[in-house]
């Protein structure tokens, strides 16, 4: 019986991956590791100048300023990519918005702005990507949030946690339906990592001493620790995964 050896199973020399949200944080992260691992990673945000800032030392990243919160900004990603490489092996369905107000104080419209682009976006560019998916198949990766599984009261929103819990209702369904297409779509659930969105949360001392006593490993993650969780993912070394939550949140859900 032949075993491939480690590296080939993680090898993602000539492959195309989409990242959005890719201009800072776990995105630009999730973009590098792609990279680094061999794939041609376009980085989808809307600032534009960050974006090639970041590809000024990223050979293997190409930049496109696009609007995910809108079906233009969407489709103009996927044709771009569609234009440039032909095909779409891999898809990480990483940008999302947080409302920044508790229940009682968030409006019906602003809830309905996160869900368009926490959920309907995700779904929308990974039926298009399906529709460019290569021979080899397509893997999808939902970025979703240990909120979409557990509430975190007195943190957190109501339009954020209902997004990223539909996201992983979206990610079962999804593989599901596109699974004999050979369309993988599984969902990456964080716990606590320090990004632009949660940065007050970090900033305050009663919030972190609070995330470390409710962590089993008792502190938040880093950046790294998620790097080879989103590459298994994305690589040869899943190719019997579907429909699954991985959750990376140092035991928090396990409490």
């Amino acid at each position: 019986m032949s075993v491939a050896a480690p590296a080939e199973l993680f090898d993602l020399t000539g492959r195309t991956a989409v990242v959005t949200g890719a201009s800072s944080g776990l995105g630009a992260r999730f973009a590098a590791v792609l990279a680094a691992a061999g794939a041609t990673v376009w980085t989808a945000a809307r600032r534009e100048e960050r974006l090639r800032e970041l590809a000024a030392d990223q050979p293997l990243f190409r930049p496109v300023a696009a609007d995910l919160s809108t079906d233009d900004g969407r489709r103009v990603l996927i044709e771009t990519v569609r234009a440039g490489s032909g095909t779409i092996d891999l898809l990480v369905n990483n940008a999302g918005v947080d409302s920044g107000a508790a229940p009682a104080d968030e409006t019906s419209e602003r809830f309905a702005e996160v869900l368009g682009t926490n959920l309907v976006g995700p779904f929308h560019l990974a039926r298009m990507a399906a529709e460019a998916a290569g021979t080899d198949g397509l893997a999808v990766v939902n970025v979703s949030s240990i909120l979409g599984l557990v509430s975190a009261a007195p943190m957190g929103g109501a339009s954020y946690a209902a997004s990223k819990a539909g996201l992983l209702g979206l990610t079962r369904e999804l593989a599901g339906h596109w699974g004999r297409r050979g369309v993988r779509v599984n969902a990456l659930a964080p716990g606590w990592f320090r990004t632009e969105m949660n940065d007050e949360l970090f900033a305050d001392e009663r919030s972190v001493r609070w995330i470390g006593r409710n962590t089993m490993l008792g502190r938040a993650g880093e950046p790294a620790e998620l790097d080879t969780a989103l590459l298994f993912l994305c690589s040869p070394a899943s190719t019997y995964l579907t429909g699954q939550i991985l959750t990376v949140d140092g035991g928090w859900t396990a409490r």
